[in-house]
């Protein structure tokens, strides 16, 4: 796990530990598995989410295409049932248009609150009971 700027451990949205999102595909800003962030993350890679082909036709139209692979940036390219760290803003914009995908809390960032309120987020929750 990696620390806030200030060398706490970085949270979830539900205030616990940030958990992992997916190790296959490795995901996440460093490409460490989990929806971590810092300053230099300016897309706030954020919101741990279970893709569907619906979502990524979407965000391909949007402009950018995560579902054709790109070996020279070590990108495996991405299909539906994979978890992945996405942008918050992205995902805010998906859930406007009817196609945001379902999200995982326990690894969705604390960091994701500043731009997608969590009630929406747990609308969309795959691990709430």
């Amino acid at each position: 796990m990696k620390s806030d700027e200030f060398g706490g451990v970085q949270r979830n949205v539900l205030g616990g530990p940030l958990g992992v999102c997916s190790n296959r595909p490795m995901t996440g800003f460093f490409r460490d598995g989990c929806c971590n962030t810092g300053p230099q993350d300016i897309g706030s890679h954020t919101v741990c989410v279970l893709l569907t082909d619906e979502f990524l036709a979407f965000s391909k139209a949007r402009g950018n295409d995560l579902s054709t692979p790109r070996p020279e940036f070590e990108f495996p390219g991405l299909k539906e049932g994979d978890r992945w760290c996405l942008c918050a803003a992205r995902w805010q914009e998906a859930l406007v248009a009817g196609k945001a995908p379902r999200v995982v809390l326990n690894a969705t960032n604390e960091a994701a609150l500043e731009v997608v309120r969590l009630e929406d987020l747990k609308r969309y929750a795959i691990d709430l009971s």
